[in-house]
């Protein structure tokens, strides 16, 4: 397999009034072309923060981030403008993500007209393009975003994404704002577009159900740091870390005959402002010993 991303060592701090905190702390991993890495964990472990790092959106504090065999870790903005053109993001809230003062056209429109692509003419034929491969009708091309639901908004987004034709792309929980049903509509028009288009995901979600549909591989976080990463169907039957152990015995299942060890997880998550130099899981952990510390 191709490989197209690679982090090594990334790191991302920010100032915090009672010290450093560690947002993403030495984190390593690496994504095929064409396949899904999904990121779990639970709120405030940094899954959002590694994703918005791995596309610039944020700069790293440290380490490297090698797209297409480059490294991209400190580009002028020039080549941070080319970048965009094949790194792109679907954020979480389908609402507060787009402009109310722009129409769904415009909306999507608007990265080609940043980056000068496209005549008039051109730009509408792929518009309409765009909203018919994600499955919204173009009768609402002249709509705000205030007369959608949200799962018309989230269409939106993207297709705002693919408009400049991107290889890899970040979805930031895109369903997580979503009702139930709505969900599974979007997660078959991403898979559907991965297919077509050879895309590659990095999909940042809490729901463990949603990963095992979706990915190829899974990375899971704690507190800033990367516990656990395998193939899907590897760490769904035999999870190695406990906290990976927790998480998946957590999931609902809709069998009330099954039966099944749950792994609880008590305690508080530990603090990731100047962390101690010890395992982060710690406190939580059925087998911590003197090691640990």
């Amino acid at each position: 397999m191709e490989e197209l991303l690679r982090v090594e060592n990334l790191k991302k701090y920010f100032k915090n009034p009672a010290g450093m905190l560690h947002a993403v702390d030495n984190v390593s991993f690496s994504i095929n072309k064409g396949d899904t890495l999904g990121v779990v964990g639970e709120s405030g472990c940094g899954k959002s923060t590694l994703g918005r790092v791995m596309i610039k959106l944020l700069e790293p504090t440290s380490g490297t981030i090698t797209f297409k065999g480059k490294d991209v870790t400190n580009v002028s903005k020039k080549e941070k403008k080319e970048l965009r053109k094949k790194m792109q993001i679907i954020f979480q809230d389908p609402y507060s993500s787009l402009n109310p003062r722009l129409c769904v056209f415009d909306l999507i429109a608007d990265p080609l007209k940043t980056y000068r692509l496209l005549n008039r003419a051109q730009r509408q034929k792929k518009v309409f393009e765009l909203m018919d491969m994600v499955g919204l009708a173009r009768r609402f091309a002249y709509s705000y975003p205030h007369e959608l639901d949200g799962g018309r908004r989230q269409r939106i987004g993207i297709a705002r994404a693919l408009s400049l034709d991107p290889e890899f792309i970040v979805c930031d929980e895109p369903v997580s704002a979503l009702d139930v049903s709505i969900q599974a509509q979007i997660l078959n028009v991403l898979q559907d577009l991965q297919q077509e288009k050879q895309l590659t995901y990095t999909f940042v979600t809490h729901d463990l159900s949603v990963v095992k549909h979706i990915s190829t591989d899974v990375l899971v976080m704690y507190t800033g740091v990367m516990v656990e990463k395998a193939r899907t169907d590897d760490l769904y039957m035999m999870p190695l870390h406990p906290y990976t152990k927790g998480l998946l015995s957590a999931i609902p299942v809709p069998d009330i005959d099954y039966k099944r060890q749950k792994v609880k997880l008590k305690g508080e998550l530990s603090s990731p402002v100047e962390p101690k130099d010890e395992c982060r899981f710690v406190a939580r952990c059925l087998y911590a010993t003197e090691i640990c510390r």
